[in-house]
């Protein structure tokens, strides 16, 4: 605090007032970007002071991820291949058939490769909300709690892995080889609701992670839980809905809005109607519902904060 209240002071006694001003602001920046608070500064809101430490932290990790880099290009290379060995699956299994539930190939690399995509993002930004129920076991998760920076953007940003991007990296290959193979009547409609889907599909999938993350105050540990929506819910879209049970996609729609992530919006953009008689114009509604879907995500996650009860540790 007092070399942020130096730097402040070290102007100039003869300067003009608005020089004077100048200077004044300068010097409340840099100290702002040590952490140091400021007095009669003005204050950001939650949400800007939120963005502003997850951009910090994941900054951190970030710069001691690329300390190594050839250590960094192999995990990312790595996860990129294991992840890719779901859909070397799907394409040995397409040897033997032609089709399957109705869908081609190519069709069913748009499902997976736009799944994946979406998945991967929320992944990189929001995975470690995971681990909260560890921390809440052995009380580290006080020390969050007293830092000037939101406990989500902590959280979610804590041990930021940049190497997940291989997940994302094979998605869109897999989606690219998708979208240059398939013989589609190409709208601007169309075109725009591709890269539309990945990201309202990562938001959806961010929106179950908070509220696993939130879940995991009540039951302790619920990683696992949270995993079977996010993961095994991406290993299912994956697959054309045409192979599932009507009461399946039922609730994958109404009740736990997975459906928008890939279903809906590749559906429409092969053309293909929905099999449980949606209007077409449905497909465009995942930025909405990804919306809604944080509301109550964002709600449970406060709640849970709030009835948080120190180990005592």
């Amino acid at each position: 605090m007092a070399e942020a209240e130096a730097e402040l002071e070290a102007v100039p006694a003869r300067a003009p007032d608005r020089e004077r001003g100048r200077e004044r602001g300068r010097g409340r920046d840099r100290a702002r970007e040590r952490g140091v608070v400021v007095a009669g500064a003005p204050r950001r809101g939650p949400a800007l002071e939120g963005l502003r430490g997850y951009r910090l932290i994941v900054g951190m990790w970030i710069r001691s991820t690329m300390t190594y880099r050839t250590s960094f290009f192999l995990t990312t290379f790595g996860q990129a291949a294991i992840t890719l060995l779901d859909f070397v699956a799907i394409y040995i299994m397409f040897s033997h058939v032609d089709a399957l539930g109705g869908f081609t190939l190519p069709e069913i690399a748009l499902l997976y490769g736009s799944c994946s995509a979406s998945l991967g993002l929320a992944d990189l930004l929001l995975g470690n909300t995971d681990r909260i129920g560890a921390r809440i076991r052995d009380g580290s998760l006080d020390t969050m709690l007293v830092r000037p920076v939101p406990v989500l953007a902590q959280v979610a940003a804590d041990r930021f892995a940049l190497r997940r991007l291989g997940r994302i990296g094979q998605g869109l290959g897999v989606m690219g080889w998708a979208v240059w193979t398939l013989e589609v009547d190409w709208t601007a409609g169309k075109v725009l609701l591709v890269p539309v889907m990945v990201l309202a599909g990562a938001a959806i999938f961010g929106a179950v992670m908070v509220t696993g993350a939130a879940f995991q105050f009540v039951s302790g540990d619920a990683a696992e839980v949270q995993n079977s929506f996010t993961y095994g819910g991406c290993t299912m879209l994956q697959y054309p809905p045409t192979v599932f049970a009507k009461d399946l996609l039922r609730g994958v729609t109404f009740i736990v809005p997975l459906a928008f992530v890939n279903w809906l919006p590749a559906l429409h953009v092969l053309g293909r109607p929905d099999p449980l008689g949606l209007p077409g114009w449905v497909a465009y509604l995942s930025p909405l519902v990804a919306f809604v879907v944080f509301l109550p995500a964002s709600l449970a996650w406060r709640a849970g904060v709030r009835s948080y009860r120190s180990t005592g540790s």
